[in-house]
């Protein structure tokens, strides 16, 4: 690759391999990211960064108001961009700029420093992050008003944020096997993700559970007639849950209730998997009563021993169907691995717990706007697709820029996402907004 002869350094680059292409950079009139207008529509309908409007404060006045630096912190994750350090680029990227909205269609949005500022010093706040923490559940009842459910399941479980350095609550997590933050997540059967918070990387999957789940049940207690919780054997505490199945760690007592499944029957075992299920009382030493263990034996044909799994449960169906209930409950794990890719919400690299908290919240927010728009406003034929696709598919639309006095024209490129694809998704969000009621 080189400089056209006599061309300055700002004109276009040529490549060797054929002379008749040149290269041309046009940051402000060209965007990789058309698709996250397709999202601020969503936001719009859904009224969700005016939410943030109303529970966060600013004491520091700027050139950028506090909802538009929100809106390109959870835009920019959304995007893939998992922090701060591109704010100077993609300040001058039009699909930002006319996202962020206000002074930034004219001019651009807030630059690295600024968003470094925002994100370290503003929400790092006592009450913008208790606020951050409160915001996942406020937008998913916004979702819920237009989708109105009855019943709610609810998965909780832990992940893993990798750490570098010297940063504050960093530990080795035994389990994991690497020095991580060891955040906990809770979502719901939609696979949006209700709550989440940061804590050290050598806690108890289980440690501050209670601050994470409570909320949530509380918000639900009035809304929903059916309510149901699913965890690992590290939340085995079922005081707090309605309806729950949660597994148990296998031990002496709980293999003597099941003793006549543990025994290869006599003769040639069958070449096929063999299943049984039994349901018995049980009652662990800190719990105050008896509750119903469910347990699960599977027989591989030439393994020596079978697999065993126990899960306590106040469900009253048969034993089967509480297996097949609880075995739904790694579909919260598949979210987790979700989150990680499409929004890198485990790529925390601040210095401070507290200002690692923000960005995981904010990560949050972007997954659950990714997720709003699956299941809300995607047509049949993209309902099967993985957030990480509808990034690369769906956001990653290059556009072509054109500005005129009354309007800007997005000329958007069609591979992934045609026009016409892409009008059906726009006229299912605006079902979504809500309408006048009409005069009799």
């Amino acid at each position: 690759m080189e400089m056209a002869a006599g061309e300055a350094e700002s004109a276009y680059l040529r490549v060797a391999f054929d002379r008749r292409l040149k290269l041309e950079f046009h940051g402000s009139k060209v965007t990789s990211d058309a698709g996250l207008l397709a999202f601020r529509e969503l936001d719009d309908a859904l009224g969700l960064t005016e939410m943030a409007g109303q529970v966060l404060a600013d004491s520091k006045t700027g050139r950028h108001t506090m909802i538009a630096q929100f809106r390109q912190s959870v835009f920019g994750r959304l995007a893939g961009y998992e922090d701060v350090n591109d704010a100077d680029r993609l300040g001058h990227d039009p699909a930002m700029r006319w996202i962020v909205g206000g002074r930034a269609v004219t001019k651009e949005a807030a630059s690295t420093s600024q968003m470094g500022r925002f994100e370290t010093e503003v929400l790092t706040g006592k009450a913008n992050l208790a606020a951050l923490a409160d915001l996942s559940g406020q937008w998913i009842d916004a979702v819920h008003a237009r989708r109105p459910t009855t019943v709610v399941v609810l998965d909780m479980d832990s992940s893993v944020s990798p750490t570098h350095g010297e940063q504050e609550g960093t530990a080795y997590n035994g389990p994991s096997g690497c020095t991580c933050y060891h955040p906990l997540f809770v979502f719901n059967q939609f696979g949006d993700q209700e709550r989440t918070t940061l804590r050290s990387g050598n806690v108890h999957s289980a440690a501050d559970w209670r601050s994470v789940l409570e909320p949530v049940v509380t918000q639900y207690r009035d809304r929903t007639k059916r309510r149901f919780f699913r965890g690992d054997a590290a939340f085995a505490l079922p005081d707090l849950y309605y309806k729950y199945t949660i597994r148990l760690k296998a031990n002496a007592v709980l293999q003597g209730h099941i003793a006549h499944l543990l025994k290869r029957s006599v003769g040639r075992p069958p070449k096929h998997v063999q299943r049984f299920y039994a349901s018995f009382s049980y009652q662990a030493k800190s719990w105050s009563r008896k509750r119903r263990v469910v347990a699960k034996v599977k027989w591989h044909s030439g393994e020596l021993y079978p697999c065993v799994g126990f899960i306590v449960t106040n469900l009253t169906r048969p034993a089967n169907r509480v297996v097949a209930f609880y075995n739904l409950r790694g579909t919260a794990e598949q979210y987790i691995k979700e989150g990680k890719n499409a929004v890198k919400w485990t790529r925390l690299s601040c210095r401070t717990m507290k200002a690692n908290a923000v960005p995981l919240q904010l990560h949050a927010l972007a997954y659950n706007l990714s997720n709003f728009l699956r299941t809300l406003a995607l047509p049949d034929e993209m309902e099967s697709w993985s957030l990480t696709t509808i990034r690369d598919k769906m956001v990653k639309i290059g556009a072509k820029v054109i500005a005129h006095a009354r309007y800007a024209l997005f000329q958007m490129a069609e591979v992934a996402v045609p026009h016409d694809l892409f009008r059906r998704i726009l006229d299912m969000i605006d079902d979504l907004r809500p309408r006048e009621p009409t005069p009799c």
